[in-house]
């Protein structure tokens, strides 16, 4: 028997583990379960802060399922995130002729050269309503994870 302690999540660790976001009736929003496991740096953005804020603490071998509120994993849905963009600007900020269909995720250049997308809700001959709310918020999530390893 060996007395070490498992390593435990620290907000800079170096981590490789399963994970897996699904709505509250189980359908799957993003898995790893079934294939590799996922390999990332705490801290670095390549998960949503609230969700590293679970991981902090637990220890190497941990699997955990989190029910996380409307609004926690992904923020609330902001009524000013929804908003209105000429034909001309869509046609300039995004891909050339492309032809877009409600609920299509659309790319746009950003002001300073950023990237950011939005939901196409609603097209019109001069107009289009994005919403450029994260397509989760404001929605109750699952959050399941078995860590792996902790470097």
């Amino acid at each position: 028997m060996s007395d070490t302690q498992a390593a435990v999540v620290t907000k800079s660790a170096y981590l490789t583990l399963h994970y897996r976001l699904a709505t509250l009736d189980g359908a799957d929003i993003v898995s790893t379960f079934a294939g590799n496991p996922a390999t990332l740096m705490l801290g670095q953005g390549q998960l949503a802060p609230v969700l590293e804020d679970l991981l902090i603490g637990l220890p190497e071998g941990t699997h955990k399922v989190f029910d996380l509120e409307p609004g926690v994993g992904f923020g609330p849905r902001n009524p000013d995130l929804i908003q209105h963009v000429s034909r001309a600007t869509l046609d300039e900020n995004s891909v050339p002729g492309a032809d877009y269909k409600v609920g299509d995720l659309v790319d746009f250049a950003a002001p300073g050269g950023g990237r950011f997308a939005g939901i196409l809700r609603e097209l019109r001959e001069d107009s289009a309503v994005f919403d450029f709310n994260h397509p989760l918020a404001g929605q109750p999530v699952k959050f399941e994870v078995n860590i792996i390893s902790v470097l």
